[in-house]
């Protein structure tokens, strides 16, 4: 009987806003930084911080960021995750199997597809959260979320998950072939910075494995590209509050190489599957500006790999490496 059994992949990102004003973002970050996996410290002293500052203050100023950069109607981490599991989905070409988006925060939500994938006779589940490095920042609390479902259900399907893949050989090879053809049509930058998104300090010194899984991409994609040990860099992004994060930080970075005399960098995010606000803002936008000011002359970013071919191959033999 597994034969007739009817699969699901459940793509699994992180979140955004519904709209991309004060009163959306507040919504989206009040639900994203309560969670226990994301901030671990005491209630008592995060609420305070989180209710009185947090979400007062940065949530026009997030909004204001997100205002040029929402198309169609959407934001962009949602509209190229959605492209992604709808390419997946023609890429496994199975009609047993369907593929479905879903976010750990904000909407679509994990309950919601997970109950329209039951109701809709599907006993075999494959989560594959687009985070390649684990972190329990990230993945676990995805799982999380998928626990908390099932522990309210009878009926259980089989399920399982891609937890990570930070040094995949079809990853590794999805990333080194976009920065070959962006070398192909931009040219050559002196330095590739690889950033990838931060975590709080503390986190690693508790266990967290997630700067060890990005040392190993970072020095797996230079090896790939035969990067010599001064043509390429790793650093960390997107800190929040003043708590000791993961170093070198990617804005200081950007900064001291042109002051070092680097006139032409490039930036790859290989922590982020798709764009977002991260990535479009915090990279393209800000940290080349602060790389022209300076004195750097051309800062080129290197797109997420979104729904390119090399990513839907490397997220298909993931699910079937799952499924079988």
């Amino acid at each position: 009987m597994e034969g007739l059994m009817k699969k699901a992949v459940v793509l699994i990102n992180l979140g955004t806003p519904d709209s991309p004003d004060s009163k959306g973002v507040r919504r989206f970050l009040r639900e994203f930084l309560s969670d226990r996996r994301v901030v671990e410290i005491s209630r008592w002293l995060w609420y305070p911080i989180l209710y009185l500052i947090i979400l007062p203050f940065r949530s026009p100023k997030v909004a204001k960021k997100y205002q040029p950069l929402w198309v169609v109607g959407d934001s962009p981490l949602r509209m190229f995750s959605l492209q992604l599991a709808e390419e997946l989905g023609r890429e496994l070409d199975d009609p047993d199997c369907n593929v479905a988006l879903a976010m750990t925060y904000g909407k679509p939500s994990l309950t919601d597809v997970i109950n329209r994938l039951r109701d809709d006779g599907v006993d075999q589940l494959c989560f594959v959260p687009l985070f390649p490095q684990y972190s329990a920042t990230t993945t676990a609390a995805a799982m999380d979320r998928v626990a908390d479902y099932f522990r309210t259900q009878r009926e259980i399907p089989r399920w399982s998950w891609v937890r990570d893949y930070h040094d995949h050989p079809d990853y590794i090879n999805a990333l080194a072939e976009s920065v070959r053809l962006h070398w192909a049509e931009r040219g050559r930058g002196e330095v590739l910075l690889m950033s990838f998104h931060g975590i709080p300090q503390r986190n690693v010194d508790l266990g967290d494995p997630y700067l060890i899984q990005c040392q190993r991409t970072a020095n797996l994609l230079a090896e790939a590209l035969e990067l010599a040990d001064d043509r390429w860099q790793l650093s960390f992004q997107s800190r929040l509050g003043k708590a000791q994060w993961l170093q070198p930080y990617t804005d200081k970075t950007v900064k001291l190489l042109a002051e070092n005399g680097v006139k032409t960098l490039d930036v790859i995010a290989p922590s982020f599957a798709t764009e977002c606000l991260e990535t479009l803002e915090e990279l393209d936008t800000e940290a080349a500006e602060i790389f022209y000011e300076a004195g750097g002359e051309n800062f080129s970013y290197i797109p997420c790999l979104n729904n390119n071919e090399t990513q839907l191959k490397c997220l298909a033999k993931l699910v079937r490496e799952q499924l079988g």
